[in-house]
């Protein structure tokens, strides 16, 4: 297969790469081998070196077999940004075990299917979440409780005021501690040290089922195994290119660890590298900043809207940002005049690609040192093919500047999905991940996503991209945030709406909306429907979540035509007695 886009990896990048398949807690060990004494964790005035973290996960290991945990067996982590949750991952691997990561947002439906689908024996959670989990318990299923709370992750005194503070406010969580329910530091506190021996195939282990967004109506586990794992951590080092540097990084774990954007790019990677991990358990704007005053993080792994919110900061501007060096940005489109300003206040390189989950997760980005194209997702990974092919069938490929659904094939793709063989079968043809996006190639190999291919409008006829209206609507100086989609139309099957967010203190109606959009766009692209927000609705990773809007629209919808069949019932049985008091005239 052709790869036009080798021209413009680094120069001594290999077009042919040959990957080294590992198990992940090999990372962890080289890391404690090499650089025992650096800094692995910094977390307020908590310190953890590698040698030290390599130990509290073998001793957190060795508890879990004593709990009875196997090869093999799920356990699920649903916690914050903090140490407990890096301990615990690595514990997990060296245990042999599959880590399920788990959003501590979710609600009831969310975690029963979760837990239901992979089935863990074993949650580690924080005591702040045990008020939602306990009434949950019968449903759930799971064996054992690990609950650990924030003042373990602090030092002293830190620790001990936290402590008070949560007992004064009346924030702090009794909980009940028993056979099924264990404190933190029973684990942590284990004397013995345990890893599991790195025996079998990298490529057949599973170390993490990542659950998807639930795109196609119910989230889905992707089976991830060490090897896609490690590949994608290669691949990754190839892009970023920075050996003679790496020691001297900080990387700022904003981005959650139970997102796979957050886990591999600020939980694993830093560790490969050997550097130091700054965990944010919660993201404030204002806040991030003074860590960014305080700790200089040369590493930044981010979402647009994060990005984006800190330069809307006031005080950024007293601040110096320059100790950030490299910027990895993803989980949706970074607007073109806030990169460029964001590079403007920071000085740094930064890379804009493409992440699926089912792909561990990055599979095209644009070259740190090399040629980057504005608005495009740059090229495929090394070792990374990947083709535009029809809509229709996905059979017909087509050649460049034509869009179509985007296919990935690689090292990181995942196995398929956990108990799901026809969902598997449907995403994972002939080894072709199909991504559900729309894109297209331009002559110089780079990618350029379009779409989504769910949220592909037909109006009038004519394909609508949504996304090529939200880039026209980011302009617009009014306006905050936006996002537009295609929602049903009784006569015209679909029509476009806009869901806008104005700017603090700025008032926007929609008719200078719509007469913006017509400079910009053609006439069939000009959203119909406006509708002015105080927010939109957005994931753990600042994604915009259309489906949760179009979920709205459908429910009005619904009731529209409820409250209409309604009202013809209601006319019906009016004429029906009328027709009866006429007879019995």
């Amino acid at each position: 297969m052709t790869i036009p886009w080798k021209a413009h990896y680094e120069s001594d990048a290999p077009e042919n790469v040959t990957f080294q398949n590992c198990f992940l807690q090999e990372y962890l060990d080289k890391a404690a081998d090499n650089f025992g004494t650096r800094n692995a964790i910094m977390f307020h005035n908590y310190k953890m070196s590698y040698s030290k973290l390599r130990q509290k996960a073998e001793n957190f290991a060795a508890g879990l077999k004593d709990l009875g945990i196997e090869k093999g067996d799920r356990i699920a982590i649903m916690l914050p940004n903090i140490p407990q949750t890096i301990i615990a991952f690595w514990g997990a691997l060296k245990a042999g075990a599959v880590v399920v990561m788990t959003n501590p947002l979710y609600m009831e439906k969310e975690l029963t299917h979760h837990f239901h689908d992979s089935k863990p024996k074993l949650l580690i959670t924080l005591d702040l979440f045990w008020s939602k989990i306990e009434p949950l318990k019968k449903k759930l299923d799971v064996q054992k409780y690990i609950i650990t709370r924030v003042s373990e992750s602090l030092a002293f005194p830190l620790n001990f005021l936290q402590s008070l503070k949560s007992r004064k406010s009346g924030e702090f969580t009794h909980i009940d501690f028993n056979n099924q329910v264990l404190p933190w530091k029973k684990l942590l506190s284990n004397k013995g040290r345990y890893s599991e021996p790195s025996v079998g195939d990298p490529k057949a282990s599973i170390a993490l089922l990542q659950y998807t967004g639930g795109t196609t109506g119910f989230s889905k586990g992707a089976m991830l195994t060490h090897a896609n794992l490690s590949t994608q951590i290669q691949q990754l080092i190839m892009i970023i290119r920075d050996e003679g540097h790496v020691d001297a990084h900080r990387f700022i774990a904003v981005m959650p660890f139970f997102h796979v954007f957050g886990l591999v790019g600020c939980l694993i990677l830093p560790t490969v590298f050997a550097c130091t991990t700054i965990p944010i358990p919660r993201y404030v704007p204002s806040d991030l900043l003074e860590v960014i005053k305080k700790y200089r993080p040369t590493f930044f792994v981010g979402a647009p809207s994060i990005y984006i919110s800190l330069m809307q900061q006031k005080k950024i501007e007293s601040i110096d940002m320059t100790c950030i060096r490299f910027c990895i940005s993803g989980s949706s489109p970074f607007p073109l005049v806030s990169m460029r300003r964001f590079q403007k206040i920071t000085k740094a390189k930064i890379t804009e690609g493409l992440g699926l989950t089912e792909a561990s997760p990055v599979v095209t980005a644009n070259p740190l040192h090399g040629l980057q194209k504005e608005g495009s997702v740059g090229v495929p990974l090394p070792g990374t093919y990947a083709k535009i092919v029809d809509i229709e069938t996905g059979e017909e490929e087509f050649g460049n500047n034509t869009p179509g659904e985007l296919l990935i094939k690689g090292p990181q793709v995942m196995l398929g999905y956990w108990n799901h063989p026809e969902e598997t079968a449907n995403s994972i043809r002939d080894g072709w991940l199909y991504t559900g996006d729309i894109a297209y190639r331009d002559d110089d190999g780079y990618f350029f996503v379009v779409d989504r291919k769910k949220d592909m409008a037909i109006v009038g006829g004519y394909n609508v991209y949504p996304s090529e209206i939200d880039e026209v609507l980011s302009e617009y100086p009014k306006i905050h945030e936006a996002v537009s989609l295609s929602i049903p139309h009784r006569s015209k099957g679909e029509i476009l709406k806009a869901y806008i967010v104005p700017k603090a203190g700025e008032s926007i109606n929609a008719a200078e909306i719509m007469a913006f959009c017509r400079e910009k766009l053609a006439a069939y692209k000009v959203p119909r429907l406006i509708e002015f927000r105080d927010e939109l609705p957005k994931s753990m990773v600042g994604k915009i979540l259309r489906r949760a809007l179009r979920d709205e629209e459908e429910q009005k919808l619904a009731s529209k035509a409820g409250n209409a069949q309604a009202k013809e019932a209601s006319s019906a049985e009016k004429e029906a007695v009328s027709d009866k008091k006429d007879a019995e005239k």
